[in-house]
């Protein structure tokens, strides 16, 4: 599918989507904030899911729709995708999520830091609450986007359900990110950095770990090449 299209179009696809992630998502904490409360922890969470879920729709043909450095490093790292593209990936990613952070800082201000991830409690608690979300959150894009065995079609309500639940939960302590893109472009717009490495490695290591949990548990070696969620 991916060879169709013209060697641009999954680069500014993963841009796009996860522009939508974060301005979505980063974008309803801010204005919750600024409302007191307007919006509430469950909104906030809805719109994390919910924006996953349609930009998968919109652009998984097209890049396979991974929204996340973490996401391409797991799938690469189990032969589901290219590594020449993975450095591309990241650049478009982080470029999508700056940019549209930078946008909410124009609409806003600085409140509620942008959306950064802030730790509710120790740094040490949140990296291990970041781990555990994110593997979650590979393992079910393993299951969906990887396996023949699993129902395809039902790859965008399976992974935005996963990040609503991530978030509905694990929101409150780590901020629940899985994403170190999501995490940069709020960080780097408001110059808050302090916590930023547990929304680097945390998710990171839980995507590998997810990833090759699937594996296991799938029981066959993967076979080279690309995905599409």
């Amino acid at each position: 599918m991916m060879d169709r299209v013209r060697p641009i179009g999954p680069f500014l696809a993963e841009a796009v989507a996860v522009f939508t992630l974060v301005f979505a998502g980063c974008g309803a904490i801010m204005i919750d904030a600024k409302t007191h409360g307007g919006i509430g922890h469950v909104g906030v969470a809805f719109s994390f899911g919910l924006a996953i879920g349609v930009m998968i729709y919109a652009v998984g043909h097209i890049s396979g729709a991974h929204i996340n450095p973490a996401v391409s490093l797991g799938l690469a790292l189990t032969r589901h995708f290219p590594w020449p593209r993975v450095p591309l990936y990241w650049i478009s990613q982080l470029a999508g999520a700056s940019l549209a952070a930078l946008i909410l800082r124009g609409l806003f201000g600085t409140i509620a830091h942008v959306g950064t991830n802030i730790p509710a409690g120790s740094d040490g608690q949140s990296f291990v609450m970041e781990t555990v979300l994110t593997f979650f959150l590979m393992f079910v894009i393993m299951a969906v986007a990887t396996d023949y065995r699993a129902v395809g079609q039902a790859a965008a309500l399976a992974i935005g359900g996963v990040i609503l639940m991530d978030a509905m939960f694990g929101g409150p302590i780590s901020g629940a990110s899985m994403n170190p893109a999501r995490s940069f472009g709020p960080a780097l717009v408001s110059g808050t950095w302090d916590h930023y490495w547990v929304y680097v490695f945390g998710p990171f290591v839980g995507a590998v770990l997810g990833a090759f949990s699937y594996e296991i548990v799938r029981g066959e070696q993967p076979e080279p090449g690309t995905t599409d969620i």
